[in-house]
């Protein structure tokens, strides 16, 4: 492969697998050049004015596609049953599902600010790209409890689940500290607020994709991830999706990129609907 060639696979990676979900100042969030956009695109290896460009792209694509849920009568006809109250403050914790500027939560804000916007809302994106529960469990405080939500999303385990290659006889997140961990976060919430948090399932994956992928350095087995969905067996809260079925069964290639892992604009909407018809059915 040629130099051009190699640069040209590298940006292409970024732009795809990258860009959408590193947000630097989330993960170092006391570093000042973290929230400077030109260090930023400098740290990223990508010009400033199209990291500005392609972010604001990939936002305006995922609104698009939330619209054709405005189209939905099924969704319409009880969107103004939401169980959000006037100036609720709505914040998402989890991984690089939730952190994606393409991702369900944007699309939830603008299918719910476009429907309700006498409501409001303020929405908080907690999400960081790779969070496992150890990760999201150990900068709650300044994700959650500082900020007192209204209402808090949580949609954690796929990076738990990861078998990596130097160690494919162990997940990366034992089963139980899995427990433990959302058990703790579950405690933790209720401290904050009264309404019920909303769980949401990891997606299954598509497997042998992901291990033809180079950018993976482990792979995922479904089996694992549905015994990491069983963890939300009774538990307190909405439970959205609980039997990982929203993707397809067997889950369908068109919801994922390429790799098989991170979710496709058709993947992220089916969990939007998701979310959206657990919250209007939770009665």
């Amino acid at each position: 492969m040629d130099k051009k060639s190699k640069i040209e696979l590298e940006q292409q990676a970024i732009k795809q697998y990258l860009l959408p979900f590193l947000n630097l100042s989330k993960i170092y969030p006391l570093l000042p050049g973290a929230k400077d956009s030109k260090g930023e695109a400098g740290f990223i290896g990508i010009d400033e004015n199209e990291m500005k460009k392609l972010r604001l792209a990939y936002v305006e694509e995922a609104q698009t596609a939330a619209d054709e849920l405005l189209k939905d009568d099924a969704i319409l006809e009880q969107i103004d049953k939401l169980p959000f109250k006037n100036g609720d403050h709505i914040i998402a914790i989890g991984d690089s599902m939730t952190d994606d500027l393409r991702g369900w939560f944007e699309m939830l804000k603008y299918v719910v600010e476009t429907a309700r916007p006498e409501l409001e809302l303020t929405w908080s994106n907690e999400a960081v790209h790779e969070d496992t529960s150890v990760d999201a469990l150990k900068r709650l405080n300044r994700s959650v409890m500082h900020n007192k939500p209204n209402w808090v999303f949580v949609m954690l385990g796929s990076y738990d689940a990861m078998r990596y290659h130097a160690a494919p006889d162990r997940t990366l997140v034992s089963l139980a500290e899995y427990w433990e961990n959302m058990n703790s976060i579950e405690n933790a919430v209720d401290q904050v607020t009264k309404n019920p948090i909303v769980w949401i399932s990891p997606a299954p994956v598509i497997t042998e994709l992901m291990a033809d992928n180079a950018l993976f350095e482990g792979v995922i087995e479904n089996l694992d991830l549905s015994q990491f969905r069983e963890c939300y067996q009774g538990r307190k809260g909405i439970v959205i999706d609980p039997h990982g079925k929203r993707m397809g069964t067997p889950p369908e290639a068109w919801n994922y990129l390429p790799d098989g892992f991170y979710p496709s604009i058709a993947g992220h909407l089916a969990t939007t609907k998701a979310v959206l018809l657990g919250l209007l059915n939770d009665k």
